[in-house]
């Protein structure tokens, strides 16, 4: 005769080896979407583009970052790289957004605004040894300026 006792031992033992499947089966589909990109995946500038700084470009009423400047560089191509993102109300919301890069002497500029969904550039400088300028606006009232950075 099965006690009650004896059905609560099954009905805990069926319970756990269920827990622990259904983890099982979570973890391996996490590990499947969230997978290692490939090596050679190349960023928003180009494969040979690491980023090299990251800006918050200003504050709203509210408290909220507007946007983000992302700043990067290439060793083999010796050129420099800027995007401007959207950030809080403003991310993945068409507003206007701009970025400007050039050497740190003004010369070579490279811009992109307009209104944008996601982000304004890649814009590009060559400037190897010297140093950089770079500004990010996002909305069209906040920016953010940086002059005689990233020098090398």
């Amino acid at each position: 005769m099965i006690t009650p006792m004896a059905i609560e031992r099954i009905f805990v033992r069926t319970r756990k080896l269920a827990t622990l499947l259904a983890g099982a089966a979570l973890a391996a589909s996490t590990t499947l979407v969230a997978g290692a990109a490939p090596a050679g995946a190349a960023g928003p500038c180009g494969s040979s583009y690491s980023r090299v700084g990251v800006y918050s470009i200003g504050i709203d009423k509210y408290g909220y970052r507007t946007g983000i400047l992302e700043v990067y560089y290439s060793s083999s191509t010796g050129k420099n790289c800027a995007l401007t993102y959207g950030d809080g109300p403003y991310a993945n919301t068409t507003s206007w957004k701009g970025v400007t890069i050039s050497r740190g002497d003004g010369s070579g500029k490279d811009a992109d605004a307009d209104n944008y969904k996601y982000y304004a550039g890649p814009v590009y400088v060559s400037a190897p040894g010297q140093c950089i300028d770079v500004e990010g606006i996002s909305p069209a009232w906040t920016s953010v300026k940086l002059n005689n950075v990233h020098c090398g």
